[in-house]
């Protein structure tokens, strides 16, 4: 009969997947269960171990996947049967979160529980639109409020004039007219300024302003539903000139990252910091090559060869750690000179102590043979060492200028069917805007997961035709194109740092356009 378990209360933050706690990701990574809300962000479920079990509660206004007494009874059977069990809930549980119901059930039950505060709305989703609650010579107080009515009560709490300097509502947008009736009938002014915030720190994040009189209409009239904010107040002034994240040049973007997960953060992170949502769904896998005797051999004769060349970091780290498996180190490569196909695969060579001798201009593997060429005339060997499924085009520019090459797979990219479901579902939803692409790959394993999905060729093409597709290089471009969709973004070099930057100088100039456009069309 296993122990009683532990349940954690964690909040989730906002909606921006940065903003849960050190402490709240790793009671993620240690769940045994996790029940997760709408509010929460579902790309926090990437920080749970594989094998964990996910249970979407899914409360949202009026339509529940489970009501509050079954989510109470769900947590006290998972923490009976021994499981630590994690609670993610929207912005911080005792914030309007129901947290503290949930506490009790488990108290009540004799279920021992934690707290992980977070990151509350209230003042986080005003900060993104530029909004703060509380400013010197403005706002010295703030107060939190819900826009829901308690049961069996017709009015809605609303502050008194003079009461708070600002007032933030919680699930403000379906009762709104009455809030803003409500304040007025309670001396607040109809000039007070305001701000409807939805979906706050989100690449779905859209504000309305305007005042206590007209703010209701100009939400209505903007189509802004559920989830949302409402501030009232002076502060809301302030808007125009610290609304700093709606001007990052990825604002609004959510990406889809299909590299492999060791190396999807490096991404993740170049698109967050320009204001981007990233989505990592890994469509390959870098695995081991089935048989390590032709590596081993061929390591072993290193010193026969004049350059080692090398395409990708991931092969640099392949070799560097059988190295260290067989008893050996980066000396074991000492003697030839070492090329790298660009600044990638030169940084993973210098973290192991090795420095390249030679990197192309332009960063792909027919310009390194066409520079390796233009170096060293003449015959030279050189040892490949890359993916088992590389493209032929290097050996190939080498061997017709006489050099003597060896090709040794040092890993293999396989395709990562498992998160092909979400992926197809979002794609279907139109929740994500652009998609990248860093190898030929990435490209062939996303169409494995959709088919392993049971989705049909032409719904995931007409799918793709809505977004904004991101090829890192020539050879990707065309693994793109010979899947039948179309580039819209191919950086100068082939890095993440220019694809990043490329697609973010696409996405704003896209979304100047669009603004123009629906500036037009209203007559403004």
């Amino acid at each position: 009969m296993p122990g009683i378990g532990t349940v954690y209360l964690v909040g989730a933050g906002p909606g921006d997947p940065g903003l849960i706690t050190v402490k709240g990701q790793k009671a993620l990574w240690d769940a045994d269960v996790v029940v997760y809300d709408h509010l929460a962000n579902p790309g926090l479920l990437r920080f749970c171990r594989p094998g964990a079990e996910l249970i979407n509660a899914g409360k949202s206004g009026a339509r529940h996947t489970l009501e509050q007494n079954e989510i109470n009874r769900l947590l006290v059977a998972k923490a009976r049967e021994g499981k630590k069990v994690v609670r993610l809930k929207g912005g911080d549980p005792f914030v309007f979160g129901r947290g503290g119901e949930e506490a009790l059930a488990l108290a009540a039950a004799g279920i021992p529980f934690l707290v992980v505060p977070g990151v509350s709305a209230g003042a986080a989703v005003p900060a993104y639109a530029g909004i703060p609650v509380t400013h010197r010579g403005v706002a010295s107080s703030v107060g939190f409020f819900t826009g829901h009515r308690r049961a069996g009560e017709s009015t809605l709490p609303v502050p008194p004039a003079g009461s708070v300097d600002t007032a933030v509502f919680f699930m403000g947008i379906e009762t709104l007219p009455d809030i803003c009736q409500g304040l007025l009938e309670a001396g607040w002014s109809g000039a007070t300024p305001a701000a409807v915030i939805q979906w706050g720190t989100t690449a779905r994040q859209r504000t309305v302003t305007g005042t206590l009189d007209t703010i209701a209409a100009a939400a209505r009239a903007d189509g802004l539903v559920p989830p949302g904010l409402l501030v009232v107040g002076d502060v809301v002034s302030l808007r125009p000139e610290l609304a700093w994240a709606e001007h990052m040049s990825l604002f609004g973007c959510r990406v889809a990252v299909t590299r492999a997960t060791a190396q999807a953060g490096t991404m993740e992170r170049a698109i967050e910091a320009l204001g981007g949502e990233a989505w990592t769904f890994p469509t390959i896998e870098i695995v081991p090559p089935e048989d390590w005797a032709d590596v081993d051999l061929a390591l072993a004769r290193v010193r026969e060869y004049d350059w080692l060349v090398f395409t990708s970091a991931n092969g640099v780290e392949a070799v560097v750690n059988r190295l260290l498996e067989t008893g050996k180190d980066v000396r074991a490569l000492a003697g030839p000179a070492i090329a790298a196909v660009g600044p990638g695969t030169s940084e993973a060579l210098a973290h192991f102590g090795l420095r390249a001798s030679l990197t192309p201009e332009t960063y792909d593997t027919q310009s390194l043979g066409r520079t390796l060429v233009a170096a060293a005339p003449g015959t030279w060997r050189a040892l490949l060492l890359r993916a088992e499924e590389a493209a032929p085009a290097l050996p190939e520019i080498l061997r017709r200028a006489g050099w003597r090459v060896d090709e040794v797979a040092v890993y293999r990219t396989v395709p990562n069917t498992r998160d092909g479901q979400v992926l197809a579902e979002m794609l279907q939803n139109g929740e994500i805007d652009a998609i990248t692409f860093t190898s030929g790959s990435t490209v062939r394993g996303l169409v494995s997961a959709m088919d392993k999905a049971g989705i049909a060729r032409s719904d995931l093409t007409q799918w793709m035709r809505h977004m904004v597709i991101a090829a890192i290089g020539p050879s990707t471009a065309a693994a793109v194109r010979e899947a039948g969709w179309e580039v819209a973004v191919q950086p100068p070099q082939a890095t993440v740092a220019s694809l990043v930057e490329a697609l973010a100088a696409f996405w704003s100039g896209r979304q100047e356009r669009q603004a123009m456009l629906t500036k037009i069309a209203r007559g403004t």
